[in-house]
């Protein structure tokens, strides 16, 4: 299957996580990418399934729609509605994330392990695609080391996300939390600096402020100059909160142990996910305890984004890893 596409049209939710999958295969791929947000609007959209919409290019916000000569990358369950239209319709199509609709509707699928499908056109990762480099690593590391670097002490780095519908993040899990982290911050030394996101809540930021100010630390919980890929690329350790499948992702893309805290609530896919990476010695369940030992770091968008352009014919136009 040869063939020359002019550009990559991400076709997806305009949501940071959907953007920050796409974009990162991107990355590897030698063309202008533009992103088509999809947006449930009009009453069907907004009272069916995705995939019983039955006019699904009238969600994409942008017009006119990607060209015929565009590669369509389609992300999750609304965006594969979009990109099983435009597949059926004749354009190339690689849908990221399980779609929940039929497989064969797109060229490929590129999905997780712990996503659970499998067919001849599935492309599976063991972390979440995206666009964390090791080049971008290292830019990071030589912007930020000095200001990370606190006296020669190692850098404690916790990254915090927040409740979701599956996992709990209020102000008992995060007394719990930041006791054990100010704790260990204190007995090893460590410059404890937590950076906070969107979804944490302002009662759990303020415990978290509390702990760091206990052991003279830092806490960054918005505004300008982000540390959080600094933080990455800087960190002795690192500790994840085990809600977002995405900062696990990046985080074990770094040259450090990565550890990941556990929340109160379930989720089967995160759960096959973390056991995923815990199997591969990549990952280790915070206990209020920090260890050193042997890690490589783990990202395997650039595996599928070779895998891909080589099933689609694109070999051309691969970037490489860098």
């Amino acid at each position: 299957m040869l063939y020359a596409p002019s550009g990559i049209a991400v076709v997806a939710e305009d949501l940071a996580g959907m953007r920050s999958q796409a974009f990162g295969l991107a990355e590897y791929v030698a063309l202008p990418t533009r992103f088509y947000s999809v947006q449930a609007t009009g009453l069907l959209h907004r009272c069916l399934p995705s995939s019983l919409w039955p006019r699904p290019l009238t969600a994409l916000s942008a017009k006119p729609v990607p060209s015929h000569d565009d590669l369509v990358f389609s992300v999750a369950g609304k965006g594969g509605a979009v990109g099983a239209a435009m597949h059926h319709s004749g354009r190339h199509v690689v849908q990221i994330q399980n779609p929940r609709i039929r497989s064969d509707r797109f060229d490929l699928v590129i999905a997780n392990y712990h996503d659970e499908i499998d067919g001849p056109n599935v492309l599976l990762s063991r972390t979440a695609l995206h666009g964390l480099t090791a080049t971008k690593l290292a830019e990071a590391r030589v912007r930020w080391r000095d200001r990370l670097n606190m006296s020669g002490r190692p850098l404690l780095a916790v990254l915090v996300g927040g409740a979701n519908g599956r996992f709990r993040l209020g102000r008992e899990e995060a007394e719990s939390f930041a006791d054990r982290l100010a704790s260990v911050a204190s007995r090893s030394g460590a410059h404890l600096f937590i950076t906070t996101s969107r979804r944490t809540a302002p009662e759990a930021t303020a415990v978290l402020r509390d702990a760091v100010e206990s052991v003279h630390g830092t806490l960054w919980s918005g505004g300008d100059d982000n540390p959080y890929r600094g933080l990455i690329a800087c960190a002795d350790w690192l500790v994840v909160t085990a809600d977002s499948v995405s900062m696990i992702s990046e985080a074990v893309a770094s040259a450090a142990p990565v550890y990941v805290q556990r929340l109160p609530g379930k989720s089967r896919r995160i759960g096959l996910f973390l056991e995923t990476l815990e199997k591969c010695g990549r990952i280790r369940m915070f206990e209020g305890e920090l260890e050193r030992w042997d890690v490589q770091p783990l990202d395997d968008t650039p595996v599928v984004a070779e895998q891909m352009c080589q099933r689609l014919g694109l070999e051309n136009l691969f970037r490489g890893r860098e």
